[in-house]
């Protein structure tokens, strides 16, 4: 029964707060429902357009990676009850799946927005490992979140790992050639309007 009590104890259960975006990227802000920690994660544009196309309830005439992902889910009887977000190496956060398929238990490793995304779309619950939050967390009350300005620069938030060098347009290229890779053409189209609209931006200043 200790054991069990640690292991749950171990874990902070969170809530999807906010869908930021600066100029290092996007970034996605999970709230603890126990304190005023707070978890800023840097996340691709693909993946913040996924969560966001759901958090503002956006009908798309086509399934998503993710709508497809909690459409398989649901075909094989196999339900996803909560994420873990367990651990944060070299500025990388890792999580896992945590399943159900007819009582027995499932754990599969996937990206941090990968899981928030399908979380949203399964209901499911979201944990972060307390470790991760000690190491990694900012303090945020509930009247700091409302306040929260989504246009906010990730480095006022005193983000520890997780945020590279690369630029905006960088990370667009990078997310264009993994979306075409893994024959995600919508969002490949989409990348490469955003990425023109940049270019032009520049050679334009």
């Amino acid at each position: 029964m200790m054991g069990f009590f640690m292991k749950e104890t171990a874990m902070i259960h969170v809530k999807v707060e906010q869908l930021l975006l600066s100029n290092v990227g996007f970034a996605i802000i999970l709230k603890s429902l126990d304190d005023d920690r707070a978890l800023p994660i840097v996340i691709g544009a693909a993946e913040a357009q996924s969560i966001a196309i759901f958090i503002n309830k956006v009908e798309m005439p086509r399934p998503l990676t993710h709508d497809l992902l909690k459409n398989m889910l649901d075909f094989l009887e196999c339900r996803l009850t909560r994420i873990e977000i367990h651990r944060l190496e070299n500025g990388t956060f890792y999580a896992n799946l945590i399943l159900d398929q007819g009582g027995k238990e499932l754990q599969m490793d996937a990206r941090p927005s990968d899981s928030i995304a399908l979380a949203l779309r399964c209901n499911a619950q979201i944990f972060v490992h307390n470790e991760v939050m000690n190491e990694a967390s900012i303090v945020m009350s509930d009247k700091d979140a409302a306040q929260l300005d989504p246009n906010v620069a990730l480095d006022e938030l005193n983000i520890q790992g997780a945020v590279d060098s690369a630029t905006p347009l960088e990370k667009l290229k990078d997310n264009l050639d993994k979306a075409v890779e893994e024959e995600r053409y919508e969002d490949a189209a989409k990348l490469r309007d955003e990425i023109q609209r940049l270019d032009k931006s520049h050679t334009d200043n």
